[in-house]
Order: C-alpha cells, then sequence, then structure tokens
C-alpha cells in the first residue's frame, strides 16, 4: 500500500514537473491585459525583457503596424527577404507570445535558408506562388518536406532547422506566425562560417570533415542574415 502511494506520488511529481517545464520553453504568460514596450525606463517599469508604459498612457498605435502589405527586396544572394514584426517594430506585442512575418522570395530559386527560431514555433501560410518546404528533427535528424501551393499551411516545431525554397517561376509569398515576442533567428551557414570572430577553422574541418582550403573559402564569403 505504502508503495504504491509513493509510486503515485512520484507519478504525479514527475508530470507537474514536465507540465512546468513545457509551460516554461515559451514566453511567459502575461500577468496583464498588455503591456505597451518602452524604450525609456524613466517611464515604465521592467517586464518580460521590456519596460512597460502606463497603461493610461497606451494608444492604438501601440498595437498598429503598416506595411505588409509591400513587397520586400529579394535582390541578394538567396534571393529573399524577411520582413518581421515582432516586439522591437510593435510595442504592443510585450508579453504577448505572439509575432508575424511575411516573407518575399525571388522566381524559381528564391530561399529562406536554413535557420532556427530557438524561442518559437513558426506556421507559415502561402498566398503567392509554390514553396518547397521542410525542417530537420533533432538526431538522429530526420528531413521533412513537402511542396506548398496557395492556401496550404505547415509549421516548423520549435527550435528545429527549416528552411522555405521558391519552385516557381514566380514571385512568391508566405506569411509566418512565431511563439514568440521575439523569436530570435540563428541562420546556419551565418552562424557557423560567418561568426564574428570566426570559429577556429580546426573546429568546422573536423566538424565537416573536409580540407581546410574549403572552410577557409567558405569563412570568407558574405553570410546574408535574412
Amino acid at each position: 500500500m505504502g508503495g504504491a502511494y509513493h509510486l503515485q506520488v512520484a507519478a504525479t511529481f514527475l508530470l507537474l514537473a514536465a507540465i512546468a517545464s513545457i509551460a516554461a520553453a515559451f514566453d511567459p504568460s502575461p500577468l496583464q491585459d498588455f503591456c505597451v514596450a518602452i524604450d525609456d525606463p524613466k517611464l515604465g517599469v521592467f517586464v518580460n525583457g521590456k519596460f512597460c508604459k502606463d497603461p493610461m498612457q497606451a494608444k492604438a498605435d501601440d498595437f498598429t503596424f503598416s506595411g505588409l502589405d509591400k513587397a520586400g527586396n529579394t535582390s541578394n544572394a538567396v534571393g529573399s527577404n524577411v520582413t518581421l514584426v515582432n516586439v522591437d517594430r510593435l510595442k504592443g506585442l510585450n508579453t504577448l507570445g505572439i509575432s508575424l512575418a511575411r516573407i518575399d522570395y525571388a522566381p524559381y530559386g528564391g530561399l529562406n535558408p536554413p535557420h532556427t527560431h530557438p524561442r518559437a514555433t513558426e506556421i507559415l501560410v502561402v498566398v503567392k506562388g509554390s514553396l518547397y518546404v521542410g525542417f530537420v528533427t533533432s538526431n538522429p535528424p530526420k528531413l521533412f518536406t513537402k511542396t506548398l501551393n496557395v492556401g496550404d499551411v505547415f509549421v516548423f516545431p520549435i527550435g528545429l532547422i527549416h528552411f522555405q525554397l521558391n519552385v516557381a517561376n514566380t514571385n512568391a509569398i508566405a506569411f509566418a506566425g512565431l511563439s514568440s515576442q521575439n523569436p530570435g533567428t540563428i541562420t546556419i551557414a551565418n552562424a557557423v562560417f560567418g561568426s564574428d570572430p570566426a570559429i577556429n577553422p580546426d573546429v568546422l574541418t573536423k566538424a565537416f570533415q573536409v580540407d581546410k582550403n574549403v572552410v577557409d573559402y567558405l569563412q570568407k564569403q558574405f553570410w546574408p542574415e535574412n
């Protein structure tokens, strides 16, 4: 009887611990209706990584962003452009645990290169064109891919490497919702070969099993952050 009771208590404790760990993996829940971010600490209080404006001083403009109707410039090395609306651009997002992005892709070959969002799951919907999208799981890595057309939706789990490639002969557009006010982005090629200061070439030569000349060449390239 005692053993079964203690087993039940232990199982309950482990379940609560698991729930707590999942909850802690995302933005903290807000403690008030909203918290409009401000830059001057003299004018507010610090909540969820930003200082909050006095709620009595909040305006409709604090919850408004204009510009996602405009195409981003895709004349770059990867042929894509991400317009991110996070807490830095829309102050009213502070503590709300969500952000939005518009992604523009150049005709056939426009790429949002492999990257991760360390603090957010992403859900993407195609509104123009066709995209080949995918993500890779943690080790052992498994690739999940799909070709999306207008109206199709795909989800990229939090923290996993993912990408989108325009496979149409026209411009493509997608919108993405992210489960953080500040999801963060780590572009894989840029992080590995374009860090400042640079990663020791011996590390990359061993990790990628390539000649040092290859690593030297890659580290000299310009790696767009997108």
